[in-house]
């Protein structure tokens, strides 16, 4: 891949955990660069380190977590070399900001909406209080509120989930970042206000050209916000690539799985797919291929040496023995052959959160 628009670049991280008198490994070696302007979905189960991943781009871990290899870096600068709250409040909201899964834990609910934006632009850009009440309006009319100059003055409980998460975003915005880690921001939603929340950071990130980081399982969001997609699974990225080469062009048994559980592609009268076992852990060192125990395409190798990253295409790649020229040629699973025209016929539908 080109490298002359990368904005941010993951290289051999490590991340660790201290978990009582044990060590937890939740990231594990992944490498993975980010272009300027385009929206790049991280997809895989829950506990898979998707978030974790991300909180090390703002020094977000928890206190017992820890970067043990690595680097991240960012306008020039390893992030990793960050090793005070000061270091990182120059990028944490400034210019890496984050919109996490529940609005309501991102307020403050004893402090106005407007107070909150406002304080922010105060904070940041160094605004007169007149001037960020202003732009706070401003900010809360672009992202959908009605009657901002009104609603600037009442507190988080008066607003709906959707509104909140509006908010949210609006307070991301305000600090005119560069990046734009969204954590999950649909899930507490319900199906409706979930479509109109995805489409409002499509709109806002064509408007004010920042990157996007999109964190989720669910792959209906993927189809319509992303360019990129990374597959995470036990702490690494075992499949990489544009959306439609991941979504048509699948190679990870793994990401197999995931799109065929897509709940849009089950057919009436017969069960929903689902990956059967639960990821290993990760306590433990993992030999081989960590999703073999799972796969119905595992070999003797999956169980002996971990596959390296194969490059299916300049922007494609897929971390399976499957790709090695002496492996056995196999068949995807039938419920994904053909996707290109199942996601068609679902989106002329409405069925997969309207057009990609």
């Amino acid at each position: 891949m080109e490298n002359n628009n990368i904005i941010l670049s993951v290289k051999d991280l490590v991340v660790k955990f201290k978990v009582r008198d044990r060590v937890l490994t939740a990231i594990r070696n992944v490498s993975l660069d980010f272009e300027e302007g385009k929206v790049v979905a991280i997809v895989g189960e829950s506990g898979s380190g998707k978030s974790v991943f991300t909180k090390t781009f703002t020094g977000m871990l928890d206190l017992n977590g820890k970067v043990t290899n690595g680097e991240v870096w960012f306008e020039g600068k390893n992030l990793m070399e960050n090793k005070t709250d000061e270091d990182w409040l120059k990028i944490r909201g400034k210019k890496i900001a984050t919109v996490f899964q529940d609005p309501m834990t991102s307020l403050n609910p004893v402090r106005t909406i407007g107070y909150q934006i406002s304080e922010v632009i105060i904070k940041h850009q160094g605004k007169s209080k007149e001037e960020a009440k202003k732009e706070a309006i401003q900010l809360m009319e672009r992202v959908g509120i009605y009657n901002a100059e009104q609603r600037y003055n009442e507190y988080p409980f008066m607003y709906s989930g959707g509104m909140r998460q509006r908010i949210v975003i609006a307070i991301a915005l305000a600090c005119h970042p560069k990046i734009l880690i969204c954590d999950e921001p649909t899930t507490a939603l319900d199906v409706t206000i979930q479509a109109q929340i995805i489409h409002l950071i499509k709109d806002l990130a064509k408007e004010y050209g920042f990157t996007t980081i999109y964190i989720t399982h669910d792959l209906g969001v993927v189809a319509n916000v992303a360019d990129r997609v990374a597959v995470m699974y036990a702490g690494q990225i075992i499949e990489y690539g544009e959306v439609e080469e991941i979504f048509y062009d699948p190679r990870h048994p793994y990401t197999w799985g995931l799109l065929s559980s897509l709940p849009q592609l089950g057919e009436k009268g017969s069960e929903l797919f689902a990956i059967h076992g639960t990821p290993p852990s990760l306590f433990e060192e993992i030999k081989g291929d960590a999703f073999a125990p799972r796969s119905d395409y595992a070999m003797r190798i999956d169980f002996e040496e971990e596959p390296p990253m194969f490059k299916v295409t300049d922007t494609h790649f897929a971390k399976t023995w499957l790709l090695d020229p002496r492996a056995p040629k196999v068949e995807k699973p039938k419920v994904i052959q053909n996707l290109h025209e199942k996601l068609l016929a679902l989106t002329a539908k409405g069925g997969i959160y309207g057009e990609h």
